[in-house]
């Protein structure tokens, strides 16, 4: 089981980033899906989660508004649109597959390595 994050990268505030996350091998359920963020010095936070075929979604309300997380169970691969970046968005963004449909890191039990973004004033 792998969870394989891209995408990342360097822009400047008020840019878009597109981020994937493609899961294998192909059968793995990917019903319960999240991103997470982890900026320097601080512990990782919850972005946002997507549960069966994208019909139910939930983002931080940092995020909310911006981002919009989506899933393509043809490809099982996650998405994370990110638009109208900020500096405060920098962080490493993880992928992870849930257990159970929640926020709380504990509800997911595969992780991805993560992906650098950088946010520039």
């Amino acid at each position: 089981v792998q969870l394989q994050a891209s995408g990342g990268g360097s822009v400047q505030a008020g840019g878009s980033l597109r981020l994937s996350c493609e899961a294998s091998p192909k059968n793995l359920d990917i019903t319960r899906m999240g991103w997470y963020r982890q900026a320097p010095g601080k512990e990782r936070e919850f972005v946002a989660l997507v549960r069966w075929n994208g019909r139910s979604t939930y983002y931080a309300a940092s995020v909310k508004g911006r981002f919009t997380i989506s899933l393509d169970t043809r490809e099982n691969t996650l998405y994370l649109q990110m638009n109208s970046l900020k500096p405060e968005d920098t962080a490493v963004y993880y992928c992870a597959k849930g257990s159970q449909y929640g926020t709380q890191q504990s509800d997911y039990n595969v992780w991805g390595q993560g992906t650098q973004v950088t946010v520039s004033s």
